[in-house]
């Protein structure tokens, strides 16, 4: 066996274990599928955000802890939106509704073009020839380099994108920063027929952005994380099957 083939065993035998792996994975796929044929998507039970496997605690940079100020024989409370009780959510546990609205529309045009042209040309007339040795009959050598480059690129792209999005969900407070900003995360599934439909929430809000009915807009949200997405027969559908994902992954060509 020659030296080329031994040394490409280790690449064939990692390309033999991962096709194998994506065949168990995507038989394991059939099979629940198949368990499910005629069946409606079940949905999920409601569970703690918190308590997920890889959920982790927001950490984010906090300012300098301030001291509380207070208002004696005042009646009024800082940030409160009503005169006897705060109707907004401000602690863990707590409830607000988010108003998602996604209006995204981006277009790009980029065009470049570059050229470039070279010539060298490099040469003795008369090194050891005539005038050196009147022996000779001809210059020796004659032409000692030549060399001509021409170099071209045109490259042109177009990006031109749309995205709406516009629903509402209910969103529940995680965790409270301790500058007061609180995290919340909202999941609504609904099933028509045999589709369900997905929207996750998450970010992060300040208490002043929520406004007096509890409820705080999308654009407010920091770092926020919206999905809208579903599973179903038609979503299974749209998906191309997994031998054609794992072809696309791993041919080069």
């Amino acid at each position: 066996m020659r030296d080329d083939t031994l040394s490409q065993l280790p690449r064939r035998t990692a390309t033999v274990v991962a096709l194998l792996a994506a065949t168990l994975a995507g038989g394991c796929s059939a099979i629940d599928r198949l368990s499910s044929v005629g069946e409606q998507p079940a949905l999920r039970a409601i569970e703690n955000p918190t308590a997920q496997p890889g959920y982790k605690p927001v950490q984010m940079p906090m300012p300098t802890p301030q001291p509380a100020v207070y208002n004696p024989n005042s009646l009024w409370r800082n940030g409160s939106r009503a005169f006897f009780k705060d109707q907004r959510a401000h602690q863990v546990g707590d409830i607000l509704t988010v108003t998602v609205k996604v209006t995204d529309k981006a277009k790009y045009e980029n065009e470049t073009s570059r050229s470039r042209s070279g010539n060298e040309n490099s040469g003795v007339t008369d090194f050891i020839g005539t005038k050196t040795f009147p022996t000779a009959k001809a210059p020796l050598p004659g032409r000692i380099l030549t060399a001509d480059s021409t170099g071209s690129s045109d490259g042109k792209g177009t990006i031109d994108r749309k995205e709406e999005l516009s629903t509402i969900v209910a969103a529940v407070v995680t965790q409270v920063l301790p500058n007061g900003n609180l995290v919340v995360e909202g999941r609504q599934e609904i099933r028509v027929n045999f589709e369900i439909r997905e929207l996750i929430v998450a970010g992060i809000v300040r208490p002043e952005d929520i406004q007096s009915d509890n409820t705080i807009d999308s654009t407010k949200i920091a770092e926020a994380r919206i999905a809208y997405g579903g599973r179903g027969q038609i979503t299974d559908v749209q998906q191309p099957r997994y031998g054609q994902q794992l072809l696309d992954v791993i041919l080069p060509f």
